[in-house]
């Protein structure tokens, strides 16, 4: 759970009938500015846990992110329903990550509070996120660039705040980020393979 704070990011509204589009924009470009030609591996790193529903959002976009993963050369997703990446066991998996990968781009993803005109809002940045910062945790900072989601309003009572997350909002926040990545890759592998991609 990361808290939301005026770093500079860019935005998309999920409510927008454009927002996957507009988000896989987003994913697109900073992959083709930090990505393509300078790292070899791309990691997927969904920070979050299956036992609160508005701390799901990053297994929830691993989940649906697991099937197709497989379609890309050097791609791989960590944290799912299954297996998620959280507080307790982050710091292990980053370790696993940066000994198993070879100088890996790492796409880190979690959810986070805000303030209330801001809930359902996705971001993009450059540079790592923080993650538990909205609980109050200290944990170790982690990814290339990283996507948060807005989940709900934050300052006070936030793992109750997180219990009470509408399941919905965070689906549709999921649905919208896995979409996003798996339309940027293949653009990617399009424009390397010297296709049209408009």
């Amino acid at each position: 759970m990361n808290l939301h704070s005026s770093v500079k990011k860019k935005t998309v509204d999920s409510k927008s009938p454009y927002a996957i589009s507009s988000f896989a924009d987003l994913v697109y470009e900073q992959l083709l500015d930090k990505y393509v030609n300078q790292y070899k591996e791309l990691v997927i790193l969904c920070i979050g846990s299956d036992r609160s529903t508005g701390d799901a959002l990053g297994p929830l976009v691993g989940y649906k992110l697991e099937p197709i993963i497989s379609l890309y050369k050097d791609t791989y997703v960590l944290g799912t329903l299954e297996e998620p990446v959280h507080a307790k066991n982050l710091k292990e998996k980053i370790d696993y990550i940066y000994k198993n990968f070879s100088n890996p781009f790492v796409i880190a993803i979690d959810a986070s509070l805000g303030r209330v005109d801001r809930i359902g809002y996705l971001n993009i940045k450059d540079g790592p996120l923080s993650p538990g910062l909205g609980v109050n945790k200290i944990l170790p900072k982690i990814g290339n660039i990283s996507i948060t989601g807005i989940v709900n309003v934050g300052g006070v009572m936030e793992y109750v705040v997180l219990q009470n997350t509408r399941l919905s909002l965070v689906m549709k926040m999921a649905e919208i980020i896995s979409k996003s990545i798996h339309i940027s890759l293949l653009k990617i592998i399009k424009s390397e393979e010297g296709k049209d991609i408009s």
